[in-house]
């Protein structure tokens, strides 16, 4: 059998363990999602009352000071106490928040009325960033959620203590009021909708476009490399012809990748908005490929290979869930999540395209790259040989 004398043959089982070696890699990530000090807002709006024989009387406060008792550094929840409710708004709109909670300025007088004839149930308003990222607003959800039950069974059991302490007996309207005392109501603010592939649709348009960047560099530089140029001009000039390129390539990337997403069912808020933002991300991805391989040539392409399967992960995980390497090392790095945190803010946030830091970020890994491309048509040996060929 021919097919043993072959060296390859031998090499094969390392080669398959080494691919299957890689690719589990990129699972560690998405292991262990523990989240880590995610932030979430807390308003005490509380007025409080005067009790007598207690004087001033704010479970609010009361509530606030058993929040930062529980924080520590290692706590899943950072609370992050906040003087107002539109500063609340502001910082969810602004992706500073996953969540909030919030104590109307009623809630002590509502709850003095739990242990009397009328009780009126006092309610907290729970708010959601779902926008923000999917598994962490999920996890706010919970948090919060968790947190008003707890409330719930402390003010349960206090009430029902006194109740037994003063020999009194619970009417009905009482004993239904107990059953919950803390009523909430949850809102969700910066919404995802129902056709945004679970909130995930600006990971999903990630890697059609970084898979097509990959192939125009490619597509073009091979056919740079098949031209001869006569001098370092006409190479120069001939890079001139590369963004000029590059531009018309990113236009049909974004436009075409806009409408299929709408025609595959995906709400795209602003057309225009997104194929334009979508059109800076392919440029600002296939000139920083093209810089790669004007240096490396199609050897630098399994670069952006291993970066689509190592980065792709976590794009869909907020920086409070990732290991502490991924989020100080990895994440920060990675070009492709200005690309997702665009189109985050324009389908979730209300935002326009405008010049702000995801199109800023985006700009300069393009100017960068450029200049290195353009750098690449000046080698050391071609400089040389024209000054040899002007003496």
């Amino acid at each position: 059998m021919k097919l043993v004398h072959q060296k390859c043959i031998y090499f094969s089982p390392i080669i398959v363990v080494a691919v299957i070696f890689i690719f589990i890699l990129t699972l560690i990530p998405s292991v262990n999602q523990a989240p880590k000090n995610l932030p979430i807002a807390f308003v005490n709006a509380d007025e409080g009352m005067t009790v007598p024989a207690k004087g001033k009387v704010n479970i609010g406060d009361q509530i606030k000071q058993n929040m930062k008792s529980s924080s520590t550094a290692q706590s899943s929840v950072k609370w992050i106490f906040v003087s107002t409710t539109k500063e609340v708004e502001k910082g969810l709109n602004n992706q500073k928040y996953y969540g909030a909670l919030i104590i109307p300025k009623d809630f002590t007088k509502k709850q003095a009325t739990l242990q009397t004839a009328q009780p009126n149930v006092p309610a907290i308003r729970l708010l959601v960033n779902q926008g923000m990222n999917t598994a962490a607003s999920t996890i706010a959800s919970q948090v919060l959620n968790g947190a008003v039950d707890k409330m719930n069974e402390n003010m349960r059991l206090q009430i029902v203590k006194r109740f037994e302490q003063n020999g009194t007996q619970l009417s009905a309207n009482q004993a239904l009021a107990l059953a919950a005392p803390i009523q909430k109501t949850v809102i969700n603010v910066n919404e995802t909708g129902t056709h945004s592939v679970n909130g995930n649709a600006p990971v999903s348009l990630f890697q059609p476009l970084w898979m097509a960047s990959i192939a125009g560099a490619a597509v073009v530089f091979l056919a740079i490399k098949k031209i001869t140029f006569s001098s370092r001009k006409e190479k120069i000039v001939n890079q001139v012809g590369f963004v000029i390129i590059g531009g018309i390539l990113a236009l049909a990337a974004g436009f075409g990748l806009a409408w299929l997403a709408e025609v595959v069912g995906i709400t795209v808020p602003s057309f225009l908005d997104t194929a334009l933002f979508l059109a800076i991300a392919y440029f600002s991805f296939f000139t920083l490929i093209s810089a790669v391989l004007s240096w490396l040539g199609l050897k630098g392409l399994p670069i952006f290979v291993i970066i689509l399967f190592f980065g792709a992960p976590l794009l869909s995980m907020a920086p409070e869930i990732m290991p502490d390497f991924y989020r100080e090392w990895i994440d920060p790095w990675l070009p492709m999540r200005f690309m997702v945190d665009g189109v985050r803010e324009l389908f979730f946030f209300g935002e326009h395209l405008t010049w702000n830091h995801s199109v800023s970020a985006l700009a300069l890994i393009s100017l960068i790259s450029l200049c290195a491309v353009f750098a690449s048509a000046l080698p050391a040996s071609s400089v040389k040989k024209e000054k040899s060929h002007s003496i």
